[in-house]
C-alpha cells in the first residue's frame, strides 16, 4: 500500500507545532498501523485490514462543495455541521448564545506529546478540522446538540484525523447525539481524537448513531476527565460501517462521580466492530456502570476489551462491567477480555462476558403463535438490544435511538 502522508499541505502551522508534528509523524512511521502483536490490538491486526482495503492511503486536503446538509425534523435540537471533519456550520437558536462557546479546535502544543498508541501520533502529525467547545458554568444547554458528522465523495482512498475538545464547566449539563452519514462509494478512514472535561455538579449524555450503511473505517479515542459529583454517560448505535473501534479512557478524578458506558450493536454481513474501554476510578465514592451488546451476522468480528481499575485511596467504588454477544451466524467471532485491578479493600466490583447462538426454543415459541422464523429472530434480537435504549431518560432522544435500532436490525 502506497501512504502520502505530508505535513507540508497543512496550512496554517508554526514552525514549533510542525515540528511536533513531523516527531509525531516518525514516531507512527516507526510502527506503523497496529497489529496483533500490541497487546491492546491482540484481537485484530489493523494494518493488514488497511493494506487489504487500500492500494493507496493519502491524507484529505480537499474543501468539498456541499450545499445542504438534511436536518432532523423529529425534534428541537441545536446543531452543529462537520463536512470531512472540518466545522461547516452551527446553530443554537434554542439557547442564550452568551454561555456556549464554538469554534475550530487549535492545537495546544504542550498536549501534543508522543504516546505508544501509533493512531495518536498519526492523528497528532496529521490533525485538521476538528471543533471546540465550551459550555459556560451554571448554563444548563436546553435542547440537544447534533452533531451531523458528514463525509463526502472526496475522501474515497483517504484518511481524515481530526481533534475535538468539549469542555463543560461546573454545574452545566449537555445533550449530543453524534450523527455520522455519508455518500462516500470507496473506502476512507477517519482517525478521531475527542478530549472531554466534565467539571464539578456537571453532566454530558452522549450518543453515538450511525445513519447508513457505510464503506468508512472509524477509530476513535476519547479521553474523559470527570471532577467531583460529575457524570459521563456514552451510549454508542454505530452500526453499519465496515470497521469501527472506539476506546474510551475515563479518568474518575473527583468524588461522587458516575461513568455510564452502553452499547447496542447489529453488526451487519462482514462488519467488524471493537469497544475498548478502561475506567480508572482515582477518587473515594464513585461508581461506573458498563453494559455491552453486539449482534454479530455472517462473516462479522465483535471484540470487547475493558479494564476497570481502582486505585487504593478509591474505597466505597461501585463499578459494574458487562459483556453480551448474540452470534447468528457459525462464521462469525465475538472475543471479550474483561479486567478488574483493585487495590482498594472496600469496594464493589464485577465483570462477566457471555456469548452464545439464538435461543431456539423462544424462536419455536414466536413461531407457534404464527410468527415467521425470520421475524421471530428479528424479534428477539430487538429484545436483546433494546434492553440499552431503554435506559434512555429523554424521551425524544429514546424514540429517535429506538428508530435507528429498527434501522440496523431490519436493514439502512
Amino acid at each position: 500500500m502506497i501512504q502520502n502522508f505530508n505535513i507540508s499541505n497543512i496550512k496554517g502551522i508554526s514552525l514549533e507545532e510542525k515540528k511536533l508534528r513531523e516527531e509525531s509523524l516518525r514516531l507512527f512511521e516507526k510502527s506503523g498501523f497496529p497489529n496483533k502483536r500490541i497487546e491492546e490490538w491482540k484481537f485484530t491486526d489493523l494494518n493488514k485490514i488497511i493494506t487489504d482495503n487500500f492500494k493507496e492511503l493519502s491524507t484529505n486536503n480537499l474543501l468539498p462543495n456541499i450545499n445542504n446538509i438534511e436536518k432532523f425534523k423529529d425534534f428541537d435540537h441545536n446543531f452543529i455541521v462537520l463536512i470531512d471533519g472540518k466545522l461547516d456550520s452551527k446553530n443554537f437558536k434554542y439557547e442564550d448564545e452568551k454561555f456556549i462557546k464554538i469554534e475550530n479546535y487549535k492545537e495546544d502544543l504542550i498536549k501534543n506529546a508522543s504516546t505508544q498508541n501509533p493512531l495518536l501520533n498519526l492523528n497528532n502529525a496529521l490533525h485538521e478540522g476538528g471543533f471546540f467547545l465550551e459550555i459556560s458554568s451554571n448554563y444548563k444547554v436546553n435542547k440537544p446538540l447534533v452533531i451531523y458528522n458528514y463525509f463526502s465523495n472526496s475522501i474515497q482512498n483517504k484518511i481524515v484525523n481530526n481533534k475535538n475538545l468539549i469542555v463543560l464547566n461546573e454545574n452545566s449539563e449537555l445533550k449530543i447525539v453524534e450523527f455520522n452519514l455519508d455518500s462516500v462509494k470507496e473506502n476512507y478512514i477517519q482517525n478521531n481524537h475527542t478530549n472531554i472535561k466534565i467539571s464539578k455538579n456537571s453532566t454530558l449524555k452522549n450518543y453515538t448513531v450511525q445513519g447508513c450503511k457505510s464503506n468508512g473505517f472509524y477509530y476513535k479515542f476519547i479521553k474523559c476527565l470527570l471532577n467531583e459529583k460529575s457524570n459521563y454517560e456514552d451510549y454508542i448505535f454505530s452500526s453499519g460501517l465496515k470497521f469501527n473501534r472506539i476506546e474510551e479512557d475515563v479518568d474518575i478524578i473527583g468524588e461522587e462521580s458516575n461513568c455510564t458506558i452502553q452499547s447496542a450493536l447489529s453488526l451487519d454481513v462482514d462488519s467488524h466492530q471493537e469497544i475498548k474501554t478502561q475506567i480508572n476510578h482515582l477518587k473515594p465514592n464513585c461508581t461506573s456502570y458498563q453494559k455491552i451488546k453486539n449482534v454479530l451476522n455472517k462473516n462479522c468480528k465483535g471484540a470487547f476489551q475493558g479494564k476497570i481499575f481502582v486505585k487504593d485511596v478509591a474505597q466505597k467504588t461501585d463499578a459494574y462491567q458487562l459483556s453480551k454477544a448474540l452470534i447468528l451466524n457459525e462464521s462469525s467471532e465475538f472475543n471479550a477480555k474483561p479486567e478488574l485491578e483493585i487495590y482498594a479493600d472496600d469496594v464493589k466490583c464485577s465483570h462477566g462476558s457471555t456469548s452464545g447462538s439464538m435461543n431456539e426454543d423462544s424462536i419455536y415459541y414466536l413461531m407457534s403463535r404464527g410468527i415467521t422464523r425470520k421475524n421471530a429472530m428479528e424479534l428477539l434480537i430487538k429484545a436483546f438490544l433494546f434492553e440499552v435504549a431503554d435506559s434512555i431518560k429523554d424521551d425524544e432522544i429514546k424514540k429517535f435511538i429506538e428508530k435507528n435500532l429498527d434501522r440496523q436490525i431490519y436493514g439502512y
